[in-house]
Parts: structure tokens; sequence; C-alpha cells
């Protein structure tokens, strides 16, 4: 019987002893899970000629290909702490005609497109000193979220991936 529990124990301590402690002294970076938010401030869309205006840019580091990117236009400030975002795609119906913002993406880059079905020239308030939000969510996030997001609310966002959009990175 004190055979046996000598066995035992030896291999218990064996056992123990493989087993090993990871600490996290902040140095890792978990580069396909951080959620990421960028900023456009007072940016003016280039005309492409016929009726397309548009907003380059690229990314920098690129992102993975199974990345989303979210675009948020600030359509309005309650008061110079409160911005009010709007999720493009959108569709403004103005009294000289519809005006649409659009995007693409790919890892590397995105582009801002604006387009309308009358002179979008006539409405230059609405092509100059905008400011966009470009919001980063992990592809391993935005599949596995329990409780689905409104991606239409801007701070249902940020408030569902932990993203601290007091420390948005702006980019030119």
């Amino acid at each position: 019987m004190k055979k046996i529990t000598l066995v035992l124990a030896f291999i218990g301590m064996i056992t123990l002893n493989g087993c090993t402690v990871n600490e996290d002294n902040g140095n890792n970076i978990d580069n396909d899970t951080i959620s990421e938010v960028f900023e456009l401030r007072n940016i003016n869309f280039s005309f492409d000629g016929g009726n397309s205006y548009s907003i380059y840019r690229t990314l920098n580091p690129q992102i993975f290909a199974s990345d989303v990117v979210l675009i948020y236009r600030m359509s309005d400030l309650i008061d110079s702490n409160t911005p009010v975002w709007q999720l493009i795609p959108r569709t403004l119906y103005l009294p000289q005609g519809e005006l649409d913002y659009d995007f693409d993406f790919s890892k590397e880059d995105f582009t801002i497109y604006a387009g309308g079905t009358y002179d979008l020239s006539l409405t230059p308030g609405f092509l100059t000193n905008q400011t966009f939000r470009i919001v980063i969510v992990p592809g391993y996030f935005a599949n596995r979220m329990a409780k689905p997001v409104d991606f239409s609310d801007y701070n249902a966002v940020i408030k569902a991936y932990n993203i601290n959009d007091k420390s948005v990175k702006v980019i030119q």
C-alpha cells in the first residue's frame, strides 16, 4: 500500500511540476483581437470627375483580411463634447436631390465616396470640413458576439468592443 501511495505521489509531483504560469507583464500585444478607432478631421473630398468625390487613405499597420471596417460621419454637434455619428453608407435626402456617402476597404486602405443625383458642388458643406470615425473591428469579435451589436449606433459599438474613444488616433 505504501508503494502505491508513493507511486501516486510521485506521478502527482511530476504532473504538477509540468504546469507553468505565464505572467502577462503588459508587453504582449494581441493583434488579432484589438479594436481601434481612427479619426479624419476637417477633411475635404477630392473631385473624381462626373459627380463623384472621394477620400482615400492607407491603413498603417494593415489590418487582417478577416477584420471589419465601420465608418461613421459626424453629422452634427449637440455641444462641443457631444458629436452625432451616422454610420455610412448613408443617403441624405436634400431639396437639391439625393446625396450618398459610401465606402470600401481592403486590408491595406479605405476610400470614402460622395455621390448624388444633383451637382454636389451646389452643397459644398457636405464635401468640405467633414469628420469621420473609422472603427476597426477584428473578425474574431465580429463573428462571435453573443448579443448582436447595433452597428448604426456608434456608442453601442464602442461599448460592445471595449474601445476607449477618448484616445482616438487622428490620421491625415
